[in-house]
């Protein structure tokens, strides 16, 4: 068997967001959320069903994953690969919207169900150690959860390195799948759980249509492209950079001395390389987390920095 990336969106869409196979998102859902006994999910009806990206110009057709289950509660799916500034905004709008877009204005408030957002990220988000965390709205003081309706739920999957040997829950087999399929050429032997088998089964390229194999290697395409921007805008603006540093150096070097002068060009120079890889980086769409990353300074000094010279 060849497995899908399933951290690709193709491949993320095929297997949650498909309407013929909807006992993976079951089973996922139930096994993240830890629901049980009444809470469980027996039915989901996706929102959204599974479509393939245009191939050629424009946006991508899929989206998140949407779904609600027999008790009509609201489920958002999003698969993350990188943070992004305003990843915490865009999350709470869209679980917001989510929530109130269950009635019309003037219906009745007690009408509205619980909303849970599930966010399988490829990077770090949170400081809590274990790969599932869960937050509410409660009191800062005593910890009460104060309003029950919205549950945001983040797995994180740089922060689980578990073995086959080690997969003791449904949470965690789901996870390893996630994390590892793209590097299996066996379904492992301890998986039982239906929608998890189906999951596995419909992540097997051998039975992809050539379709959806050109939309699985055009995403990564797209990701491969921007890529390169990114690496097209840093490496001009720390030419700019170093061409500007070069220049202040040499400026305060003739003026208080080679000795002097170096030192100072020499810090100024690296300020000013500093200045211009941010503002080169900003002026082509470069998300300010991603600036501060690649440059190691904070994104409060990225923005300092993109608001003095807008002045």
């Amino acid at each position: 068997m060849k497995f899908a990336d399933v951290k690709n969106d193709v491949a993320f869409h095929k297997i949650f967001g498909n309407e013929n196979r909807k006992e993976s998102l079951i089973s996922f859902l139930n096994a993240v959320l830890s629901f049980e006994g009444n809470d469980l999910i027996v039915e989901v009806a996706i929102v959204n069903p599974y479509q393939l990206p245009k191939l050629r110009g424009g946006k991508a057709t899929i989206i998140d994953v949407k779904a609600t289950d027999q008790k009509k509660r609201q489920f958002l799916v999003e698969m993350q690969v990188a943070d992004q500034d305003g990843f915490d905004k865009r999350v709470l709008y869209y679980i917001a919207k989510s929530y109130s877009a269950q009635i019309r204005r003037s219906e009745d408030y007690r009408q509205l169900k619980p909303a849970f957002f599930i966010g399988v990220l490829d990077f770090d988000h949170t400081q809590n150690p274990h790969y599932i965390s869960r937050s509410r709205v409660q009191d800062i003081d005593t910890g009460e959860v104060t309003i029950r309706d919205v549950e945001f739920n983040f797995v994180e999957l740089r922060k689980f390195n578990k073995a086959t040997e080690e997969l003791l829950t449904l949470a965690d087999k789901w996870i390893y799948f996630i994390k590892n399929a793209e590097n299996l050429r066996f379904v492992p032997e301890n998986v039982e759980d239906q929608g998890l088998l189906s999951a596995y089964e419909e992540a097997n390229q051998w039975t992809w249509t050539e379709e959806e194999l050109e939309a699985y290697d055009y995403v990564f395409m797209r990701e491969e492209d921007a890529r390169a921007v990114f690496d097209k805008a840093m490496q001009k603006a720390v030419q700019k950079a170093t061409e500007e540093a070069t220049l202040v150096g040499q400026q305060i070097g003739q003026q208080i001395g080679e000795q002097i002068g170096q030192q100072i060009g020499e810090k100024i120079g690296e300020q000013k390389k500093a200045i211009a890889a941010v503002i080169g980086l900003a002026q082509n769409n470069v998300p300010h987390s991603i600036i501060a990353l690649s440059l190691d300074i904070s994104e409060e000094k990225v923005k300092e920095i993109i608001e003095n010279q807008s002045k």
